[in-house]
């Protein structure tokens, strides 16, 4: 599918995976349209081709605020790309007492809900568009994460959420494939993002260490590479690709 004067989604677009993802987007042509929170966007780079629209993607009115001004943009919209998310920490039980439950809502809500909120309205928009050639309409791009199969312990919620994102990968490319819409969920390993910012150098060296090849931490531009090639390829829908070096997560 050409990227070129197309209009495009990156939730989480402002940094990270989601902001590497907008730039690459709009390096391809694209009108780029990037979701996130204010304090994120206030932080952003500004960069030729990409909008920023504060939206809180667990907000119904907001994600559909956001998508209509995409969908309005005057070329039609054909690319989402969800990376908004959130991935504290917390055991089942710990000297500090059993999982806030609340914390476990949050995220699932933000990572699983928020992405599924994004798909749907997102996709009714999309399937209002001229179809291409094999009369596909458009794209959806997850984020999940190594972590949906092999979660540490203390990731209980962070799991949860990006397993039920791999969950809904091939029943929504089947739901949308009437519309021409493809369905696809990348699940990175450990990527050099602005959360792994605070942590020393000997630990990112440790991180590093644990993944077989290449030895090193994935870049949010190799995600954002992945993504690219998932948009222009027409035959990849409904399935999982993992982007991690080969890593499977050990206990801790």
């Amino acid at each position: 599918m050409q990227i070129a004067d197309t209009a495009a989604i990156v939730t989480g677009g402002a940094s990270g995976l989601g902001g590497a993802t907008a730039k690459a987007l709009a390096a391809k042509g694209a009108r780029v349209f990037a979701l996130d929170l204010g304090p994120a966007i206030q932080n952003a780079e500004q960069v030729e081709g990409i909008s920023y629209v504060e939206t809180d993607v667990t907000d119904p009115d907001q994600v559909r605020s956001g998508v209509e001004t995409a969908a309005s943009s005057g070329v039609p919209l054909r690319t989402v790309v969800n990376c908004a998310g959130i991935g504290p920490s917390a055991r089942i039980l710990s000297k500090r007492g059993a999982h806030d439950l609340d914390l476990f809502r949050k995220v699932v809500e933000i990572n699983l809900i928020g992405t599924f909120n994004v798909v749907t309205v997102a996709a009714e928009a999309i399937a209002k568009t001229e179809p291409l050639a094999d009369d596909q309409r458009g794209v959806m791009i997850n984020t999940a994460s190594v972590a949906a199969y092999d979660g540490q312990i203390g990731q209980v919620a962070y799991s949860a959420s990006k397993g039920g994102i791999v969950g809904l990968t091939l029943p929504a490319a089947r739901d949308l494939a009437s519309q021409g819409i493809r369905v696809m969920t990348i699940a990175p390993g450990i990527v050099d993002t602005p959360m792994l910012a605070t942590v020393s150098d000997e630990f990112r060296a440790g991180l590093a260490a644990g993944v077989p090849f290449p030895k090193r931490l994935a870049r949010p531009d190799e995600y954002a590479q992945l993504a690219i090639d998932i948009v222009e390829h027409d035959y990849l829908n409904g399935e999982v690709i993992r982007l991690d070096g080969s890593l499977r997560m050990a206990p801790r």
